[in-house]
């Protein structure tokens, strides 16, 4: 009776996942004509999904509500105005979901994501795929600890660092503000914070403008990427994140973060520039500087 492919099904599902109980039982009322009576919510999100005769149809429902839609491609790593009308969000939605390029089509699990292993493997050896690969991977389980997304968090810790790994934080919002991290468990603490208690969402922009990737004669690959900042639908502001990888001599295609730099300005200190999908202001020079 459904008629959504195995892509549009499980995406579906994961909306699914962030509706309330009560805008669940009222959905599954509307597309059955309240002639099903479910029990409970996993029977509810069984027959919206077995009664939805199209992606469109389902994504289109008043219940299916706009930030519902937004966080889902949040989490896919599309970047979206958090200005943008419910039919845009529909609209890409429907294209990531037919262009086989969501994670929801690929299985990227836990099991799949939980650390930084295969990638090579994965993408070749092509640093710019590379670069997205590992920018998709790191900023879902990084906004997988954002308990407003309702998502179960990922498997986020110092595993993913080398030992004296250095992060240095630039924050210009109304005042400059500088940190400085040393080590694997205060970098990954510093950055788990930002969205696990700050309530950040960062929602990277992996189109050719906002990433960049370089590597080193040395084997230091340099992933450049800037993105927006949110906090449930309010943007506020961009960032810049730099990330030094290396891969790890002693275990079989594991790449470990070695450095990050992570610049953020906040909408005050932008002066009303836009910042939808915005773009590296690095240039390659001072990349390569960073690669020497």
């Amino acid at each position: 009776m459904s008629g959504l492919s195995e892509t549009e099904r499980a995406g579906c599902s994961v909306i699914l996942k962030l509706m309330s109980k009560a805008d669940l039982y009222s959905l599954s009322d509307t597309v059955t004509n309240r002639m099903v009576v479910v029990e409970n919510s996993t029977e509810a999100m069984e027959t919206i999904l077995s009664f939805s005769k199209s992606a469109e149809e389902f994504l289109r429902r008043k219940k299916v509500h706009r930030d519902l839609i937004f966080k889902h491609l949040a989490k896919e790593g599309v970047v979206m105005s958090p200005n943008s009308e419910k039919h845009q969000l529909v609209k890409r939605t429907l294209e990531l979901w037919s262009s086989g390029k969501a994670a929801v089509n690929k299985g990227e699990t836990d099991n799949t994501r939980d650390k930084t292993s295969d990638l090579q493997d994965e993408v070749g050896f092509d640093p710019q795929v590379l670069g997205q690969q590992f920018c998709r991977w790191l900023f879902q389980i990084l906004n997988s600890q954002n308990a407003s997304l309702g998502q179960q968090p990922q498997d986020w810790g110092p595993q993913h660092f080398w030992p004296d790994v250095k992060l240095r934080l630039l924050s210009r919002a109304g005042s400059e503000q500088m940190e400085e991290f040393n080590g694997a468990e205060l970098v990954s603490l510093r950055l788990l914070a930002l969205t696990r208690d700050e309530q950040l969402l960062l929602s990277p922009n992996l189109e050719s403008h906002g990433i960049r990737t370089l590597v080193s004669p040395h084997g230091l690959v340099l992933v450049a990427v800037a993105g927006t900042i949110h906090r449930d639908e309010i943007c506020l502001g961009i960032f810049e994140q730099i990330f030094g990888l290396i891969q790890s001599p002693m275990e079989n295609n594991i790449w470990k973060i070695k450095f990050v730099n992570l610049k953020i300005r906040g909408q005050d200190a932008l002066g009303g520039t836009e910042v939808e999908a915005p773009s590296l202001t690095y240039n390659s020079s001072e990349l390569r500087f960073l690669c020497s």
